[in-house]
């Protein structure tokens, strides 16, 4: 993947220097810089430490001064989630799998997998894709963060999870490759962050909240309760997404990420719930509430990117950056 094209002051400065060698440089002072700015440049901060790009030298992963630019952009981000999403408070440790499950059911988002069921035409249907394609191109890497972070039962669990998500050691079984399917069926270039470019601050918010918490061992918990939310709220939406696609003449491959999904995901969400957050509840009590907050997050930003979605397609527009503020994008 190579440097997006920058969306205002922070990217631009930041990425003129990633592609000269590692050097110091002061983190960037923020003002009321744009969201599409500072969570691109944020995205592109972590990203360093997935697959890179192309013209940004390996040795700036670690680089202090990279990294105090990014803790400036965590903050402006953690203080925006403070204001949308209130603390939650610890529960007993045997309460917080009925506190998770009370989370999920109280909490309804915009109707976005009832619409491409139904009512999305093609081009809609293939903008849903682009927009997920920048996490589900490298699906379950944020929460493998935590892996080494656990311990017993809750490390036990994730490992489960995750060994799903990657195929069980089959490549072509992993659900980044099966998005791969669905994207080529669709006509898409299914290349890593080929879309990046096209898709707006709110879609880069979900994907940066998973890197927020995956890289913060402090976060373990968030990133523990954020994948539950995932889990159990993944079956219905992906099922309906699968009608959807068929609808629109989608094929069995195109398809079978999809289905894939309607059943992991059922088998994942009592796994994930009972076992990993409950397990993690049992062994460190003092994370529930950051296990909560984190279920609580991934609602809020899911139902904050379900909503702009609908609003634009409601409304007759495209819900991805017009070609037009895209260098050279397609």
């Amino acid at each position: 993947m190579r440097l997006p094209t920058p969306r205002g002051p922070v990217t631009a400065a930041l990425f003129e220097r990633l592609t000269r060698p590692p050097h110091a440089f002061d983190p960037p002072s923020l003002g009321v810089e744009d969201d599409e700015d500072l969570q691109l440049a944020l995205f592109v901060c972590y990203e360093v430490h997935y697959q890179g790009f192309e013209e940004v030298d390996d040795a700036w992963e670690w680089e202090p001064s990279l990294l105090a630019a990014r803790r400036t952009l965590e903050r402006w981000f953690e203080e925006g989630l403070a204001r949308a999403v209130p603390p939650q408070k610890n529960v007993e440790p045997e309460r917080l799998c009925r506190a998770l499950t009370e989370l999920v059911a109280a909490t309804e988002g915009p109707p976005l997998a009832a619409f491409l069921e139904r009512r999305a035409d093609p081009e809609q249907f293939r903008e849903f894709v682009v927009h997920r394609s920048i996490y589900h191109l490298k699906e379950a890497d944020p929460h493998t963060w935590a892996v080494p972070r656990l311990r017993g039962r809750a490390k036990a669990a994730l490992v489960e999870i995750q060994a799903d998500e990657y195929g069980g050691g089959r490549r072509e079984r992993m659900h980044s490759e099966l998005f791969r399917a669905t994207m080529r069926g669709l006509g898409l270039d299914d290349s890593y962050g080929a879309y990046l470019d096209r898709v707006p601050a709110i879609t880069l918010a979900t994907v940066n909240l998973m890197s927020l918490f995956g890289l913060h061992r402090r976060r373990r918990g968030a990133l523990l309760g954020h994948l539950a939310v995932l889990e159990t709220t993944s079956s219905l939406p992906n099922l309906k997404y699968g009608r959807g696609l068929r609808r629109l003449g989608g094929d069995a491959t195109a398809c079978r990420f999809y289905d894939e999904h309607v059943l992991a995901d059922a088998v994942h969400e009592q796994i994930a719930v009972h076992d990993m957050c409950g397990g993690l509840a049992a062994a460190e009590p003092a994370l529930t509430g950051d296990i909560l907050y984190g279920a609580a997050c991934a609602l809020a930003l899911d139902a904050l990117f379900a909503g702009y979605v609908l609003d634009r397609w409601t409304g007759g527009s495209t819900s991805l950056r017009e070609p037009s503020l895209v260098a050279g994008g397609p």
